[in-house]
């Protein structure tokens, strides 16, 4: 094995951390470290490495000229010294690993989440000083750093920063990078690891009254509805009996006739549905930022669909492309009965949600126009007349639709003219909506309790608002 310097490699750790090792020895460099020579040695020197140097070059030049001996020692002293403080740096057979562990590795807005580093010297020789330094992106917050003591052989050092952001999305934290110094400090050798961990930030979520979710197809939950393989004991449609059967779903009259032992079928649910439309197109929304009209709707949205699944619905996110979360299923739906995983790969989808190069709402009113009967909850942004138009007959075939309407124009300059936003409110109102328009830093719990209470005014659509929440 060819000498190296702090060569990187991956190391395996529990889910939610990433390790990686690190050794002067370049035992390993499968990360694409560089394996530092002696030359990359000299680079490091430090500042008072490199005065030593300096000043030992200088007093021998000067015993040279003079012919004074002594200097010359002296010279030679204070001009080795560095550099053999970089041969025996260079030539020590450190081996640290370093893991990285997120709690937790998923965060609404606004919350902190804190970031464990753990550091093993695995070799067989202490350390000297350490300085650790992890690379963070700014908005997550100040680069963290930490300098650790002297790492005795099997040692461990334990330490944590916490990171903070406003802002949504998927933030990359690494690679993790080590200093080690000698112990006259005239050298220091940096090398990173080579493990990355991902911090998701999701939007903010709201926990939302109660009310009676109906309108939508047969299954389970508030206002459900089953459709049942018997309707009474002369239309049953009995199978053999299975072992394991419920012996009090045995059916005496068809044992009787056939002989066997016979069993009445199960009844056939089927989960109700819900679809949450976002609208993401650029043009919809004006200004930017956490107080955006954009991330209000995003911010509904995500509450709008953990709320939906934990009342036992199984529920798809649209956007006004066409496409649906998740998509690997087959009518786009994902069931309750894995409502975390699936709340989690929602929420993962709309950290990263952006603006959408769509002028318009044909492909979501296409994608909708095939569906099933089933509730929709909308968040649209600025719609002119013709997408007014089409947004309105996206519930044809919905049981109950509600829309939340964002006059952006209002939320940049703190209030508007409510005339336009009116307009369109009536043309989805007609066409069977449940549509309210939402102001400027609204509450989304406040204007889904609203939305309830709305339930009854009239509507030109079978809809008639949400459908009978009550």
């Amino acid at each position: 094995m060819s000498p190296g310097g702090l060569a990187g490699e991956g190391a395996g750790e529990p889910a939610g951390a990433s390790g990686a090792a690190a050794g002067t020895d370049g035992d390993s460099g499968t990360d694409g470290a560089d394996r530092p020579g002696f030359r990359a040695g000299l680079s490091g020197l430090t500042t008072r490495g490199r005065s030593f140097l300096a000043a030992g070059v200088a007093a021998a030049g000067c015993a040279y000229v003079l012919g004074q001996s002594d200097l010359l020692r002296v010279g030679l002293l204070l001009a080795v010294l560095p550099l053999v403080c970089v041969s025996v740096l260079h030539r020590t057979r450190h081996r640290v690993t370093g893991s990285r562990r997120l709690t937790p590795a998923r965060v609404p807005t606004g919350t902190e989440a804190r970031v464990h580093l753990r550091m093993d010297n695995v070799s067989r020789m202490p350390t000297g000083l350490l300085m650790l330094q992890d690379h963070v992106p700014y908005v997550l917050g100040p680069r963290p750093r930490f300098v650790l003591d002297r790492m005795e052989a099997g040692g461990r050092r334990e330490v944590s920063y916490r990171v903070r952001s406003d802002l949504r999305g998927r933030y990359p934290l690494g690679p993790l990078q080590l200093r080690l110094t000698d112990p006259f400090g005239m050298c220091e050798l940096t090398r990173s690891f080579g493990a990355f961990d991902t911090l998701t930030v999701i939007p903010r979520t709201e926990p939302l009254p109660p009310v009676r979710l109906t309108g939508d197809a047969s299954g389970y939950g508030e206002g459900r509805r089953r459709s049942l393989a018997l309707a009474g004991d002369d239309d049953v449609i009995p199978r053999n009996y299975r072992y394991g059967d419920d012996l009090r779903r045995v059916h005496w009259r068809s044992t009787a006739r056939y002989g066997e032992l016979m069993v009445r079928r199960e009844e056939q649910p089927q989960r109700a549905r819900c679809t949450v439309l976002l609208d993401t197109r650029a043009i919809a929304y004006q200004g930017a930022g956490p107080d955006s009209a954009f991330e209000w709707a995003v911010s509904g949205t995500a509450s709008a669909l953990v709320h939906i699944l934990e009342r036992g619905f199984s529920v798809r996110l649209m956007t006004d492309t066409g496409s649906t979360v998740p998509e690997d299923s087959g009518d786009g739906f994902a069931g309750a009965q894995d409502s975390a995983d699936t709340a989690g790969l929602m929420l993962d989808e709309l950290a990263v949600v952006d603006h959408s190069e769509e002028e318009g709402l044909r492909a979501a009113h296409t994608a909708l126009r095939g569906g099933s009967e089933g509730l929709l909850v909308a968040f649209f942004g600025d719609l002119d007349e013709e997408q007014a138009a089409l947004a309105a007959r996206m519930c044809r075939r919905a049981g109950s639709a509600v829309a939340f309407v964002l006059d952006s124009g209002a939320w940049t300059s703190g209030g508007g003219s409510p005339g336009p936003v009116e307009s369109r409110l009536r043309v989805l109102r007609e066409a069977g909506w449940t549509a309210l328009a939402v102001p400027p830093g609204a509450s989304f719990p406040a204007l889904w309790q609203l939305a309830d209470q709305q339930r009854g005014e009239p509507s030109g659509g079978a809809g008639g608002g949400f459908g009978g929440w009550s």
